[in-house]
Formats: structure tokens, C-alpha cells, sequence
């Protein structure tokens, strides 16, 4: 992966570095967020140095995925990969459509590599974003508040959708833990593997 990428002039001047994916690239389930947060812009490791990334980092270790603390900058992942749509942060505002554009290439890649089971979009703009080359449902069907912790069919693997971090409550965390622990892990996901087609 480009560590250097200047495709957006504009997040080369507010980014600290480039945030590309973390994490086991044997992985069955992926993580994949909007954009780096400001802990990952310092760390270089998406969700983490920061309460949102914290907030992941315990439900990671809730589900058996972390054997680290949730403040670890590095932490040690088991089945588990981290990734976003955008590499660079600006802080002042979301990413535009032509950045996320600009970063495709290297989601498309990960995603390829790593051909995971379950894909986990964290928020509404990276469930839509998925949504569109991921399943069959128009994009604007979907809701993430409402469709937080269930499983939706993908092509070739399943979404399970969560709410932004910074935005979860407690409740809401909670029951993304359990719906993985009770709906995802006790039954066969691996079901639907290598029948992506993209």
C-alpha cells in the first residue's frame, strides 16, 4: 500500500500519515469505517487512540478477536481486520465522494486479499457505500440505526451493520456483542464464502 498517496492534495495537507488496514489478514470478519480517526492519524492503525477506537477495541476483545487492551495502539488481533473507506483524516469535515473514490483501490484490494465471511460497515455512509456493490438492495433502503446489530446477505458474505462509534450507546454495544456471539458465531456464516463475485 502507498504510503505517500497524494490522489486528494487537499488530505495531504491535514493528514499525519496515511491509515491503511490492520489487523489478521486471515481474517473471516472485517471492521471498515469512514475515515481514520484522530487517535489513527497519530497511530497509523485504524480504531484505536481514541474513545470510538476504544469503544471497538473492548467490543473486539468481547468477541475473542483482541488480546489487548482497549487503549493498545497496536492490538493483537486474532481472525479480526480494521480498514476504512478514506486513508486520510480531515478533521473539519467527512470525506467527499471523490475521496472516497481515490481510496477504492485500496479497499477493493483488502477485501480481495483477506475474503472475509462477515463484513462489519461501521456507520450509515460506509453501510450505503457497501450496500452498492455488496447486495441487492438499493442503498437508500437502507438504515443503520434500525439495522444495527442483525445480519443482512451479501454477495458471497454477510453484513453486519453498526452504528458510528462516536454515536453508540452502551445498549447498542451491547447488542452488537451479543447479536455476533448469538446470531453469527453459532451458526455456519462460512456459507456463503467464494461466491463474491466483483
Amino acid at each position: 500500500m502507498d504510503e505517500d498517496c497524494t490522489n486528494c492534495s487537499a488530505l495531504c495537507e491535514t493528514r499525519e500519515q496515511v491509515v491503511h488496514g490492520y489487523g489478521d489478514v486471515g481474517a473471516e470478519f472485517v471492521f471498515v469505517g469512514e475515515s481514520p480517526g484522530p487517535g489513527a492519524d497519530r497511530t497509523g492503525v485504524p480504531f484505536t487512540g481514541d474513545p470510538a477506537g476504544e469503544r471497538l477495541q473492548r467490543i473486539l476483545g468481547d468477541l475473542g478477536f483482541s488480546r489487548s487492551p482497549p487503549d493498545a495502539t497496536t492490538p493483537d488481533l486474532q481472525n479480526a481486520y480494521l480498514t476504512t473507506l478514506t486513508r486520510c483524516r480531515e478533521s473539519t469535515r467527512p470525506p467527499t465522494d471523490e475521496e472516497i473514490g481515490a481510496c477504492e483501490p485500496f479497499l477493493n484490494a483488502e477485501l480481495r486479499m483477506i475474503n472475509p465471511e462477515i463484513i462489519v460497515p461501521v456507520g450509515e455512509r460506509v453501510f450505503r457505500a457497501l450496500a452498492v456493490d455488496y447486495t441487492t438492495r438499493s442503498p437508500d433502503s437502507f438504515d443503520v440505526e434500525s439495522e444495527h446489530a442483525t445480519t443482512v446477505r451479501g454477495r458471497g458474505f454477510e453484513l453486519v451493520p453498526m452504528v458510528r462509534l462516536d454515536a453508540q450507546t452502551d445498549a447498542q454495544t451491547d447488542a452488537f456483542v451479543e447479536h455476533v456471539r448469538d446470531s453469527v458465531f453459532s451458526r455456519d456464516y462460512r456459507q456463503t464464502k467464494g461466491r463474491r463475485g466483483r
